[in-house]
C-alpha cells in the first residue's frame, strides 16, 4: 500500500453529535497558544480539516478535533476544533468527545470515581470533571468560557420570512437565535430540512445586517451559527433547540438545497449562549439547572455558576454536562496519486 500520510483517529459522539478525535498524523503547528495554533492551521494546513470532514472520509454532520500539546502550564492537553466551514473557538459536544477519548484510551490517566483535568481550547482553559466507573466516562462536566448576550430582540429582514426577531449571544461561538414557535417551525428531527433552510436564511441575514465582534478578541467575529429554540416537549426538560452548522451558506437560487446540517446533540456552546440570553431577561438565575433537549431528544444540562463581566457585557460563567461514547478507531491514509487530496463535496447532500 502506498500512502503519503497516515492519520489515526478515535470516532466518538456526544449525545448524538459525532466528534472525530485525531490522535496522530497531523503536522507540527506554530503558535504560543492553542488559539494561535488554530489560526496557523487555518491559514497554512487547512487541508487536514477538509481531508477529514469531506467525503470520502467525512460527511456534512461530522466534526473533528485535533489533540495538541498544551501551551498553558495549567493544561493537561490541548485541542483544536474543526467544523465544515470554520474553526470554532469552543464546542461543548467536542469537548465531551475529547475528554471521553483522552481518558478511555489512556492518553490521560483515569481516576475513579472522578477525574479532574484541564483542557486548553482555542477559547481558553476549560476545567473538567469526569465521572468514571469501570473504565468508562459516564458524565463530563466542564466550566465553559463566560457567555453573554450582545443583542436581544433585534429585528432582521430575512429573505422569504420577512421581519424576524433574533437574539445574538456568545457561548464559545456567536449564535443568532430565533423562536421556532413564532416561525411555525417544528423542532423534531424529521423536520430537519425546514429547520436548516429557515436557520440558514436567518444566519445569512444576520451576517449582513448584525455582525458582531468579541469585545476581548477582535479575531473572533460572527454570528457564524444559528439556533432555533422552542418550548420543552419533555416535562423533564426546560427547553428545546436545533442548531444548524453551516456547510456553505444560504443560496436563494437553490431554495431546496440543504446548505447546512443539524447539530445532532443539544449543542453545548449553544446551550450556554441560550442560558446567557435567559439570564439577561431575568428568566434563569445562578444555581439553577437548565436541561436542554436537542432534535434527537438527548439532553445537556447547563448551570450558571456565577455572574461576571466581559468588557462591559453582563456575562455568566456556565457549566455544562453530558456524556460521550466511543464507537470506533480508524487509520486513514492518502495515496499520493488520489485525485481528491482534500476530499470532495457533491451537491446532492452538500451546499
Amino acid at each position: 500500500m502506498r500512502t503519503s500520510r497516515v492519520i489515526t483517529a478515535v470516532e466518538a459522539h456526544a449525545e448524538g453529535e459525532p466528534g472525530r478525535v485525531i490522535t496522530a498524523g497531523a503536522p507540527v503547528l506554530q503558535g504560543e497558544t492553542v488559539f494561535a495554533q488554530m489560526q496557523y492551521m487555518q491559514t497554512h494546513v487547512d487541508d487536514l480539516r477538509k481531508l477529514m470532514l469531506r467525503e470520502p472520509r467525512g460527511q456534512p454532520a461530522l466534526c473533528a478535533n485535533l489533540i495538541v500539546p498544551p501551551c498553558h502550564p495549567d493544561a493537561d492537553a490541548g485541542f483544536i476544533i474543526m467544523e465544515q466551514t470554520e474553526y470554532p473557538p469552543m464546542s461543548g459536544s467536542n469537548t465531551i468527545c475529547v475528554v471521553t477519548v483522552l481518558l478511555e484510551t489512556g492518553m490521560l490517566s483515569m481516576v475513579e470515581p472522578v477525574t479532574e483535568l484541564t483542557l486548553e481550547a482555542p477559547a481558553g482553559l476549560i476545567r473538567v470533571r469526569a465521572d468514571c466507573a469501570d473504565g468508562k466516562v459516564t458524565r463530563v462536566t466542564f466550566k465553559n468560557v463566560p457567555a453573554f448576550a450582545m443583542h436581544l430582540d433585534a429585528s432582521l429582514e430575512v429573505e422569504g420570512l420577512g421581519r424576524v426577531a433574533v437574539d445574538i449571544g456568545w457561548g464559545g461561538m456567536f449564535y443568532v437565535m430565533s423562536d421556532a414557535d413564532a416561525l411555525g417551525v417544528s423542532l423534531e428531527a424529521e423536520n430537519g430540512a425546514q429547520i436548516v433552510q429557515t436557520s440558514e436564511r436567518i444566519l445569512a441575514a444576520a451576517r449582513e445586517q448584525l455582525g458582531v465582534t468579541h469585545p476581548e478578541n477582535p479575531d473572533i467575529t460572527g454570528p457564524t451559527i444559528s439556533q432555533l429554540f422552542g418550548a420543552p416537549t419533555n416535562p423533564d426538560t426546560h427547553g428545546k433547540n436545533a442548531v444548524t452548522v453551516s456547510t456553505g451558506g444560504f443560496d436563494p437560487k437553490r431554495p431546496h438545497a440543504l446548505p447546512g446540517t443539524l447539530d445532532r446533540s443539544p449543542c453545548g456552546t449553544g446551550t450556554c449562549a441560550r442560558m446567557a440570553v435567559l439570564h439577561k431577561r431575568g428568566l434563569l438565575k445562578a444555581g439553577q439547572d437548565y436541561v436542554h433537549a436537542g432534535p434527537l431528544g438527548t439532553t445537556f444540562t447547563g448551570r450558571i455558576e456565577e455572574v461576571t463581566d466581559v468588557a462591559g457585557y453582563e456575562a455568566i460563567v456556565p457549566t455544562l454536562s453530558g456524556q460521550g461514547w466511543i464507537y470506533g478507531t480508524s487509520n486513514y491514509t492518502l495515496d499520493p496519486t488520489d485525485p481528491f487530496q482534500e476530499g470532495y463535496t457533491i451537491g446532492d447532500i452538500w451546499a
